[in-house]
């Protein structure tokens, strides 16, 4: 049987977020869903769906809000009000600025708020994506230091533009990473048919969603707007579920990998 592996991040983001993620979750294909565990609407986002019996991982995040750890600690990653810096800061840089001990620092203070939210280790470990070598090198040093199933980037591949050709290996098990949700004509349709349709047989396909509605937070806080909304309709559309029930293709979560 095929198998693929739908994914969605970003749990905890703001509160329009987590009812799109809880929908496709409760209502849809969703099996795997990445935590945002420095935000405000974190523990919004885990009560919604902590009884849900799906996979929940470490969404690592450098980018939005104000971290975990004291900022004087990190000053590297975050501005001069204590917030961290941008995604578009990070695009921006001429050289990587992430300081790789200081990332160790609040990567560490993220997943002890996750071994307090969710009283266990992550199911999976993984990075809200920003243009950082030492950011994915700290995570994936720490992820085999506490023994995480770590889900990282492909080498060489953009972070939030993720082609057929990226793939990743966990445990043995060869994973090609799809995500188009950054493109300007993208429409989770036509990504998701093309990934099934050149689906390889030594691996698993994973597509990553980043499903919710939008706030006022979000707005003013995220350059992905409209293709959350459609994420969410598309996951619950039950056309989908029945498709891949003709193809006889076996939907994943992470605990299976």
């Amino acid at each position: 049987m095929k198998k693929i592996l739908l994914r969605a991040d970003d749990l905890g983001y703001s509160e329009a977020i987590n009812y799109g993620i809880e929908k496709a979750v409760k209502e849809g294909l969703i099996r795997s869903v990445g935590v945002m565990v420095n935000m405000p609407a974190s523990k919004h986002g885990v009560d919604l769906l902590v009884d849900e019996p799906i996979a929940f991982g470490q969404h690592t995040n450098f980018c939005v809000g104000r971290p975990i750890s004291d900022p004087k600690l990190i000053p590297s990653l975050v501005d001069e009000e204590g917030m961290f810096k941008t995604s578009t800061v990070y695009r921006k840089a001429e050289e990587d600025f992430v300081n790789y001990d200081e990332a160790l620092i609040e990567i560490e203070a993220q997943y002890n708020q996750f071994l307090m939210l969710f009283n266990k280790k992550p199911d999976y470990f993984e990075g809200h994506a920003v243009a950082s070598a030492n950011f994915f090198r700290a995570l994936e040093d720490f992820a085999h230091k506490n023994e995480l199933k770590y889900s990282g980037l492909p080498e060489g591949k953009d972070p939030n533009r993720l082609d057929e050709d990226s793939h990743i290996l966990i445990n043995e098990h060869k994973v090609y990473m799809t995500m188009e949700s950054m493109n300007e004509d993208y429409d989770p349709y036509d990504t998701f048919y093309k990934m099934v349709k050149e689906q390889r047989e030594d691996g698993v396909e994973m597509m990553i969603f980043h499903p919710g509605y939008l706030d006022d937070y979000i707005i003013n806080h995220s350059s992905l707007l409209l293709p959350r909304t459609k994420e969410v309709t598309f996951l619950t559309n039950p056309e989908i579920s029945n498709f891949l029930i003709d193809k006889e293709i076996d939907c994943l979560d992470y605990r299976d990998l």
